[in-house]
């Protein structure tokens, strides 16, 4: 995993990532098949298939950022800041849409709420900075992060939020779920048990259906950790 965890800004990753042009749509490129019929189950598995497999570009709107997005400037791998949760290593590929070759030097900036369903910055929890962060894209165009896996909220399927950018005049906004079978094993366990099932499953979401179902995480539990993967594609201008 690429360590950017330094005293460099949001703002100076931009500037490295400036030449790079974003059209108002994003494309989300995934392997053939349904996303969500890919995740692996609860089980000992490798992520190797997914993370070599071909994608294909599919076109889709951008979503909207929510209600909780912070213009921090934290560019770093580990947004966990010692926050209780199964550690889960989420790895975003960003693609050209029409090319699907990897883009190196775009910002990816992500944020979620916590396993007990609340966001750093607001909500009781302001000055904290838990499960945001910002990473650059290398040279196969792939940012990672150490996080956890994020718990539920009222109102709201689980999900991730992401910003793709080149500039600060550039972006977009887009939102990765997960595949509900690994969702509720992961539920089943500390400290997530104790709220239960998350009470809006993808297909009652909005946002969710807003989206096409396109970026649903390829997602690994195996004991005590988790991975989860996605691919963007973005149309450049």
């Amino acid at each position: 995993m690429a360590d950017f965890d330094s005293p460099m800004t949001r703002r100076h990753a931009l500037q490295w990532a400036g030449g790079l042009g974003l059209a108002v749509f994003v494309s989300a490129c995934a392997s053939d098949g349904d996303p969500a019929a890919e995740t692996a189950p609860i089980a000992e598995t490798s992520t190797e298939a997914a993370a070599t497999a071909a994608p294909d570009c599919v076109l889709m709107p951008e979503v909207t950022e929510g209600p909780f997005y912070l213009d921090l400037d934290l560019v770093r791998s580990d947004i966990t800041e010692g926050k209780p949760g199964l550690p889960l290593d989420l790895r975003v590929n960003v693609v050209d849409a029409g090319s699907c070759e990897p883009i190196e030097g775009a910002a990816v900036d992500v944020w979620h709420c916590d396993a007990e369903g609340a966001y750093s910055g607001v909500q009781g929890a302001e000055g904290e900075t838990f499960c945001r962060g910002v990473q650059l894209t290398d040279a196969d165009g792939v940012a990672e992060f150490r996080t956890i896996f994020p718990g539920w909220y009222t109102g709201r399927a689980v999900h991730i939020h992401v910003k793709v950018s080149a500039d600060g005049d550039q972006t977009h906004t887009g939102q990765l779920f997960f595949d509900p079978e690994a969702t509720s094993a992961v539920y089943a366990t500390e400290p997530y048990a104790e709220r239960g099932e998350q009470d809006v499953p993808n297909s009652n979401d909005g946002i969710y259906a807003e989206s096409g179902g396109v970026t649903v995480l390829t997602v690994t539990v195996d004991g005590d950790s988790s991975s989860g993967a996605v691919t963007l594609g973005v149309q450049r201008s």
